[in-house]
């Protein structure tokens, strides 16, 4: 062990004739390891944040929707789409016609987004038909024949909210009416509840529907029209210039929109989110090392003799000061080490257990995720060694201009 490191070490397990010097080094040691967890659990949890919403999102939706410009949807979509599919990096690609409706149960009625699908396509490029809670997305492939009660698949909260359940029927009332003497009627029609699907996000489990096409095409009064044709790619995080090759070989009188377009302000917000609670946690390490200063200094104050005598010796200013950092060193890498076995231990468990539950309506997921990053870690290793550092100059450069002479003069 080297001579400064030697020294460092045992003046920390020396017993002290000041014991608040001892409390306030053992507070430091406690400082930094708490600021430390909280800033791997607070990492982890703004990571998680955004994985996991990003995760839903793009399960349950498209990554690029071709749109017409003009709100008169998509006509002869079918030779369109089959050209679109044969481009480079796409994926998947399927049709849906969406109109927003009036969906009721006897008394009870909610708005929701009814989305008229082709079933084989729509689950190349979304998951939410295949995280059904009860009842089966089948019947939605099969055809309907006249007089037959259409099928609609619901969202879980959406189910909920109008008191529905597999094998119900309801009442949806579409605002594309029919046009009479007396004014516009809306169009009303009975479906059969078939299935329940549970995505995880609130946004679709509260307000989306799924039926057949050609069922949402009459119901809605637009004949082989479409109004989003929407598609999977190779590239989650390319999808600007692959929307532009989707939107020229469309023609003109189209426009593309993506997912990074589409929850710019949500992933932005959890970007600016994670930054300030990295400077506000970080904070707490930088009280902690605050006290590391207090503990040093008060050691250079009684250990004054101490390193008059070692001076006279024939010990170098320089390494004096080298003692004093390396016990700050040495604190701040104990706290450090305590802290992080804390924080990973935490988001560790919660990634598992998903022990702290949410409100769905109010955060989009129903429990607070867990990422704990390795990253993570060696940041904040840097930010608390760092931090510790700056606060040791003080006290070692104090502790290296010490003058024997006049420390000992009394003596």
């Amino acid at each position: 062990m080297r001579f400064e490191l030697f020294v460092a070490a045992r003046y920390l397990r020396a017993k002290r004739r000041q014991a608040v010097i001892g409390i306030i080094t053992i507070i430091s040691v406690v400082g930094v390891a708490v600021g430390v967890a909280s800033l791997i659990i607070a990492l982890a949890i703004t990571t998680g944040m955004r994985r996991d919403l990003q995760s839903r999102l793009l399960n349950s939706s498209a990554d690029i929707d071709l749109l017409r410009t003009m709100s008169d949807g998509i006509q002869k979509w079918q030779p369109l789409l089959e050209r679109l599919r044969k481009l480079p990096h796409i994926t998947a690609a399927a049709p849906g016609l969406y109109e927003p409706v009036l969906i009721s149960r006897g008394a009870r009625a909610g708005g929701a987004m009814l989305k008229g699908i082709v079933p084989k396509d729509e689950q190349t490029i979304s998951n939410i038909l295949a995280h059904l809670t009860s009842g089966s997305a089948a019947q939605l492939s099969q055809s309907v024949q006249p007089g037959d009660t259409p099928p609609v698949v619901l969202g879980r909260d959406l189910a909920s909210t109008i008191g529905a359940k597999v094998g119900d029927t309801v009442m949806v009332t579409s605002p594309q009416g029919d046009l009479t003497p007396y004014g516009l009627i809306p169009k009303y029609q009975r479906f059969q509840v078939v299935g329940i699907f549970h995505s995880g996000f609130y946004q679709y489990d509260s307000s989306f529907g799924f039926i057949p096409l050609k069922t949402a095409q009459q119901l809605f009064g637009e004949p082989d029209v479409v109004s989003i044709i929407s598609f999977k790619v190779d590239n989650l995080y390319n999808v600007g210039p692959i929307g532009k090759e989707i939107q020229k070989a469309a023609g003109p009188g189209f426009t593309t929109s993506n997912w990074i377009q589409q929850n710019r302000q949500l992933f932005g917000a959890l970007q600016e989110e994670q930054i300030v609670t990295f400077i506000i946690i970080g904070l707490i390490v930088c009280v902690a090392a605050l006290n590391i200063l207090i503990a040093l200094t008060m050691m250079v104050m009684e250990k004054t003799k101490d390193i008059a005598v070692l001076m006279s010796m024939g010990v170098e200013p320089s390494q004096i000061r080298r003692i004093f950092l390396l016990q700050g060193f040495l604190i701040s890498t104990v706290g450090t080490f305590f802290g992080l076995i804390l924080g990973y231990t935490i988001s560790l468990l919660g990634q598992h257990y998903h022990f702290i539950h949410l409100s769905a309506q109010v955060y989009s997921i129903d429990y607070l995720p867990f990422a704990p990053r390795l990253m993570d870690g060696v940041l904040v290793t840097a930010l608390s060694l760092g931090v510790s550092l700056i606060a040791t100059l003080y006290p070692s450069s104090a502790a290296a201009r010490i003058l024997p002479a006049e420390a000992l003069r009394y003596e």
